[in-house]
């Protein structure tokens, strides 16, 4: 897949608990330290493993549980994605159904990774790609070409 990658994996980062909503942090995130102030902003206080993979960014982060779980956050929007933030998740057979209904074909290899779908596809120009895909809402976040 080709997709931008930066990464600080490896480092923890411990953030002061911010009593901010997920939706709290609206601007585009272009580095680690924008994205470390997105996770901040919905409550994150302990950070680990942060990277950009597949067009969206990830991060290890513990929760309130006390367990690490892993995080996206879209680059656009600066939304962090993630299990807590929003309702039911949509199951595989409605992701397929918002795929191709914004025109992809061939959908297969549906894989949950915490609250984003990572899905192959086939595009309008007939390429193969990647997705990565909203659970909740199930819009398309990220398209890269499948190598």
């Amino acid at each position: 897949m080709k997709f931008a990658r930066n990464t600080l994996a490896g480092l923890t980062l411990t953030v002061a608990t911010a009593t901010l909503s997920a939706g709290a942090y609206a601007d585009p995130v272009e580095d680690a330290g924008q994205a470390i102030a997105a996770l901040q902003a919905a409550g994150y206080a302990t950070v680990r493993d942060i990277e950009l993979d597949d067009g969206l960014w990830e991060a290890e982060v513990k929760a309130a549980d006390g367990y690490w779980h892993d995080v996206h956050i879209d680059p656009a929007s600066g939304a962090v994605i993630d299990r807590k933030s929003e309702g039911v998740l949509l199951t595989a057979a409605e992701v397929t159904k918002r795929i191709e209904a914004a025109g992809y074909s061939r959908v297969h290899d549906l894989d949950l990774d915490e609250a984003v779908w990572d899905a192959d596809a086939t595009d309008a120009q007939g390429q193969r790609v990647e997705l990565r895909v909203h659970g909740f809402t199930g819009a398309i976040l990220a398209s890269g070409l499948d190598d």
